[in-house]
């Protein structure tokens, strides 16, 4: 789902009219809560550990470059870019943000989420049902598999690839044949939370952003409960939250470091995650 949240006229006099953000917007998914109703939910639950960031560094990032998946991998970046005709696969310096292997995607689909398990790149599609494989230096295409939901994020786990759907749903897929294993749904206190996109598995949980956020949430794979979240409002001068949105994350599981990017942003950052409480 890569709509714009609508905006909506709330009558405040008989005289005068003003836009507000909805609390909630319809999508093919259902209702979409938005950043205000978030982090308003995470806000008032004191069982959860919320973080906030420190900028450890700032690196170059194609500011043309349409995020949808980001991972880290021995001293690379790997980036899926997404739109119809302009989707991508790219290996990226992280010091320069020179493009080092690019594979176009043909103009067909719309990439969406990607990951590397067991030395395969595997790219998602948003509305095509497929997913791609491709070999880890190369970038040549190995196959294709194919997901009846739309395609979002995607991680692992090291036994299982984790995928979203914009929906409150993770699925768990068996990487040897591509089928469901199991499903969870993503909630905080019995509220269900949708708009689940990029993915990433670190220290045994999912970090998933939430679209059309500044917020990254911290989710228990087990039973897909919120545990924690991460605000990285105003990391970005350039980011929105329309277009230019929060959509990048990896992790150096090696030297435990934190990346993150967005949408059209110029820059990737390496942040240190502060607890508040």
């Amino acid at each position: 789902m890569k709509k714009h949240l609508l905006f909506v006229l709330k009558p405040i006099s008989i005289l005068f009219l003003v836009f507000s953000l909805p609390i909630f917007s319809v999508s093919a998914h259902g209702l979409v809560q938005n950043q205000e109703w978030l982090f308003k939910q995470l806000s008032k639950n004191q069982s959860l550990t919320e973080y906030t960031y420190q900028v450890i560094a700032t690196y170059p990032h194609d500011s043309q470059a349409f995020t949808q998946g980001l991972i880290f991998h021995e001293g690379f970046l790997y980036e899926s870019t997404g739109l119809y005709g302009d989707s991508s696969l790219r290996k990226i310096d992280l010091m320069t943000g020179d493009v080092l292997l690019e594979k176009k995607i043909d103009e067909i689909h719309f990439a969406e989420g990607l990951t590397l398990f067991n030395n395969l790149l595997i790219q998602l599609t948003w509305k095509s049902h497929l997913g791609f494989l491709y070999e880890k230096d190369s970038f040549e295409y190995i196959g294709s598999f194919e997901f009846p939901y739309e395609g979002w994020g995607i991680t692992h786990d090291k036994q299982n690839l984790i995928i979203s759907d914009g929906s409150d749903t993770l699925r768990f897929l068996d990487p040897n044949n591509f089928l469901i294993t199991k499903e969870v749904q993503v909630h905080l206190n019995g509220l269900m939370i949708n708009q689940l996109n990029e993915l990433e598995f670190i220290n045994g949980k999912i970090y998933a952003n939430v679209w059309h956020t500044d917020l990254i949430l911290i989710v228990d794979p087990d039973d897909g409960q919120v545990i924690g979240w991460i605000n990285l409002t105003g990391l970005e001068e350039q980011s929105d939250l329309s277009k230019n949105v929060l959509n990048g994350i990896a992790f150096d599981q090696t030297n435990n470091r934190f990346f993150v990017t967005g949408k059209h942003w110029p820059h990737l950052y390496e942040i240190l995650l502060i607890e508040e409480r």
